[in-house]
């Protein structure tokens, strides 16, 4: 059976997971400061959390599904910072080639609806019907949004995006 965070599972966990949380956090927010502060919010609900879970992947779900929650809270928050765009950010991360940071801008350039699932399919490797589920939203959905996300993508990199 499932079981109740202790201090070791629940530091296990937060070192597991930090960046997956912050990796949805920010290809939701589009904001490293509003990012950093869903991480920390996340890791206190799942230290404050009273249930148990079935494994890792019940557990990896749970802080999916909070992070996205959590993400959407503050997107429709009125007291949400004017955000910093990210270029303006000093977190920005490291990236080993030059075309991971075009495309990542890319990405970022792109309308929430469409970031957050080229992050949960791409990054987190979640099926479309996890997707779905995830966001309460219709399996036909997320294919038609990945679709209209890569299409956009394509369109802004195209040729440049072959040379490399």
């Amino acid at each position: 059976r499932g079981r109740h965070m202790d201090k070791a599972h629940f530091t296990a966990a937060v070192e597991r997971y930090k960046d997956m949380v912050f990796r949805t956090a920010l290809h939701t927010l589009a904001s490293p400061q509003d990012a950093d502060d869903t991480v920390q919010e996340v890791f206190l609900r799942l230290f404050q959390y009273q249930g148990t879970f079935d494994g890792e992947e019940h557990l990896r779900r749970w802080l999916l599904r909070v992070t996205v929650n959590r993400c959407r809270d503050l997107l429709k928050s009125p007291w949400r910072k004017r955000r910093v765009s990210w270029e303006e950010a000093p977190e920005t991360p490291i990236f080993d080639r030059p075309e991971q940071e075009t495309l990542y801008r890319e990405v970022m350039a792109l309308p929430e609806k469409y970031r957050t699932v080229l992050n949960l399919f791409y990054y987190e490797e979640l099926s479309v019907r996890e997707i779905g589920e995830l966001l309460g939203v219709e399996t036909s959905t997320v294919t038609t949004r990945l679709a209209r996300a890569r299409r956009r993508l394509k369109e802004r990199l195209g040729e440049d995006w072959q040379d490399e």
